[in-house]
Order: C-alpha cells, then sequence, then structure tokens
C-alpha cells in the first residue's frame, strides 16, 4: 500500500503540472484583456511554458543527475509553487512570461525524475505498468484539471486560476515530503554523449518529427480554442469550460482506443488516424459556425489528437531501443517543440493571416503533412524487411524470417 501511496502522490503533482501548462486554453482571452497585450500575445505564453520544457528542462535534468531524488523534486515542486504564485500576481505581461518560463524548468526535470521514482516502486516485470499510471494525471487534468481552471477564471479571475494550481501542487509537495523514500538516490547511468549518438539514425529522426508534425496541428487549435469556441462558434465563456471536459474525456477514450489500434497495427493505425484528424478539423473549419455540430467535434477531436499519441512513443522506443529513457524525453520535447510552434503560428494566423477561422484549415494541412510523413517512414520499414528478407539464405533459420513478415503484417 505504501508504494501506491507513492504512486499516487505522483499523479497528484503530474496533474497539478499539466494543469498549469493546459489551463492557458481556457482562460487567454481574460489575460490579454487583463494585461492589455492581444490574443496572439498571450498565446506566447505557452510558447515560454513549451521553450523552458524544451531547452532549459533537459540542460536542468543533466545539471542535476546526481542529485538525491527526494530533496531533488522536492526542490523542482517548490520552484512549481512559486512560479504560479508569481503568475497570479504579475503585475505585467514581461513579468507574467518569466514566471511561466521559470515554472516550466521545475516542470520537466520533476517528470524526468518522477518517471524513475515511480519504476524504482514497481515490483519486477511491472515498471512499465506503474509508470503508465502516472499517464492518468495528464489524462485527469484535461478531463478535470483544465476546465475547473478555467471555471475558477471565469468567476474569480485568472489569477485565482495559477493560485489554484500553486494550492494543489503545494499538497502534492507535502505527500512527497511524507511518502517518498529518502532512498531514491541519484544512480550512474551511461554517457549522455554515448546515448546520443542514437539520434544520428534517420528512423529515429523520422519518429520525432512525426511526434512534432503530428501533433502541431490540433496543438494550434488547442491553444485558440477559447476564441474559436466563444468568436467563430457563439459559446459563452462558461459553456468553454464544459466544452474542455468534453474535450478530455475524448481525450481519455482517445488514448485507450489508440494504444488498442497500436498494438494490432502500429504505423497503418497512425497514419490512417492522423488522416481522419486532419479531415476532422477541415469538417470545423466548415461547421463552426454551428454551435451543435462544434459540440460534438470537440469530443472527437480529443479522441482522435490523443489517439495518435500511444503509436507516437511505441514508434520512438522502437527505432531508439539503445536509449528508451533519452528518447522519452526527447519525444516530449518534440511535443513540447509542436506546442511552441502551434502558439506562434496561431497568433500569425489571426495577426497577420486570414483570421481566426481559418487556425482549423491551417491544423488539418500540417496534420496531413504528419500523416505523410508517417507514410514515408512505414515506407522505409517495409523496404528494410524486404531487403532483409531478400539477404536471407534459404539455409538460414526460417524462424526469424517468419517472426520478421509477422511484425511486418502487424505493422
Amino acid at each position: 500500500m505504501g508504494k501506491k501511496l507513492i504512486v499516487l502522490s505522483l499523479i497528484l503533482c503530474v496533474f497539478s503540472n499539466t494543469t498549469g501548462e493546459f489551463v492557458i486554453a481556457g482562460i487567454l482571452p481574460d489575460i490579454a484583456t487583463n494585461l492589455g497585450v492581444s490574443i496572439p500575445a498571450a498565446g506566447l505564453l505557452v510558447s515560454a511554458y513549451a521553450i523552458g520544457m524544451i531547452i532549459g528542462g533537459p540542460l536542468l535534468t543533466v545539471l542535476t543527475a546526481r542529485f538525491a531524488r527526494k530533496p531533488l523534486i522536492a526542490l523542482l515542486l517548490l520552484v512549481v509553487v512559486l512560479g504560479n504564485l508569481a503568475s497570479a500576481l504579475a503585475p505585467t505581461y514581461p513579468v507574467l512570461f518569466v514566471a511561466r518560463l521559470a515554472t516550466s524548468l521545475g516542470t520537466s526535470t520533476f517528470f524526468a525524475n518522477a518517471v524513475v521514482i515511480a519504476a524504482s516502486t514497481a515490483a519486477p516485470g511491472k515498471q512499465a505498468s506503474t509508470v503508465s499510471q502516472l499517464a492518468f494525471g495528464m489524462n485527469l487534468a484535461m478531463i478535470l484539471g483544465a476546465p475547473l481552471g478555467t471555471f475558477i477564471g471565469n468567476n474569480f479571475g485568472w489569477r485565482f486560476t495559477f493560485v489554484a494550481i500553486a494550492i494543489c501542487c503545494a499538497c502534492g509537495l507535502l505527500l512527497v515530503l511524507w511518502l517518498v523514500p529518502r532512498s531514491q538516490h541519484a544512480t550512474a547511468g551511461t554517457s549522455a554523449i554515448a546515448e546520443l549518438r542514437v539520434f544520428g539514425k534517420p528512423d529515429v529522426q523520422l519518429a520525432i518529427a512525426i511526434t512534432a508534425l503530428g501533433n502541431a496541428g490540433l496543438l494550434t487549435v488547442f491553444i485558440y480554442f477559447a476564441p474559436l469556441l466563444t468568436n467563430i462558434s457563439g459559446f459563452t465563456a462558461d459553456i468553454v469550460a464544459i466544452l474542455l471536459l468534453v474535450y478530455g474525456v475524448g481525450a481519455t477514450i482517445g488514448n485507450f482506443v489508440g494504444g488498442w489500434l497500436s498494438d494490432r497495427a502500429l504505423m497503418p493505425s497512425q497514419i490512417g488516424l492522423l488522416l481522419i484528424l486532419a479531415a476532422a478539423l477541415a469538417l470545423l473549419w466548415v461547421v463552426s459556425a454551428s454551435m451543435i455540430i462544434t459540440a460534438a467535434m470537440v469530443f472527437i477531436l480529443g479522441a482522435l489528437g490523443f489517439s495518435v499519441i500511444p503509436g507516437m512513443q511505441t514508434r520512438v522506443l522502437t527505432t531508439a531501443s539503445a536509449a528508451p529513457t533519452l528518447a522519452i524525453a526527447v519525444n516530449a520535447s518534440a511535443y513540447q517543440l509542436a506546442a511552441a510552434f502551434a502558439a506562434w503560428l496561431g497568433g500569425q494566423i489571426i495577426s497577420s493571416g486570414p483570421g481566426l477561422r481559418s487556425i482549423y484549415l491551417v491544423s488539418a494541412a500540417i496534420t496531413i503533412v504528419g500523416a505523410a510523413v508517417s507514410g514515408y517512414a512505414w515506407l522505409r520499414d517495409r523496404r528494410a524487411i524486404s531487403t532483409e528478407l531478400h539477404s536471407t539464405s534459404p539455409q538460414a533459420d526460417t524462424s526469424l524470417t517468419l517472426n520478421t513478415v509477422k511484425n511486418n503484417q502487424c505493422e
């Protein structure tokens, strides 16, 4: 029971951190109005958070690699608490920008260490399933955290949203101090330089590119969901919070369905899901004036958007088997890079491009590019397997060939 409580405390922390990242989508207009900046400028707060996780997070992880894990994650959670409080008290937009950037540094390194701690609590052979439970904290942030944070912001002001996140994270910090054992020490690992060599492989580069391109389109829509739903579809701010809840429910269902599909046909299902997602985004461009259809499409977007993530993660781990831990971190950075690009792109579409509604159409085009890269990666796999089959001599052990054919059929 003690080990389960440790994981639960980490789930609470993951929930708090992820809510702090995604809640911006619901309170973006209020921040822009209160601080006297444009919506595109407010959208760059997402870019600040993402950039901190992409660049500063890995760097801080390397610098703290030899620290004992328990005091390290406690310190990082304290940084997150203070960062959210600073966000709540920020008198100007530049101060809020810096506060979000600082908060993201603690968030990224915390995630990396939380995975290690969760794995260390698991019984032999159960590490993967235990670590996967941390993802529930992220799903819960989508289903409950972001809508609740939006509700708080709409009724009490966006500053109170960050106060609530700080309180939730502080509770997680107290549970970590109480439950996580002091035996969580840093462990020696292989050279970072040696692990980085695996990223010279074209298949690994393609897998990471698929994560970035496959998510950038939907993230552009998600970041600007509030203005899209209010200005284009005519929903009130209170309904946006409910729609974010609907999106989160769809995301949770899509995550499980996508994992099931990826286990059976990894690349075909990924390509197909991305193409369906692109079609759904294009459809929203057409029907976005209808509140009823848009509400249904929000659920569908959540389901389709998160259905591709398990396959993307599996793809990265498969191609970078020599450095799986580093691959997970880099894959997360690719997702954050997509978020940063999405925030910038959406702002450009609004301020200098064809306008807010066109975000749907541009996002569909980006998603098609992600599907195309996935198709190219799949063709590379099939060609490599075909070459291997032709190079196998008739006298060789046929069991390897049969297994290879079977794996190719699964993909």
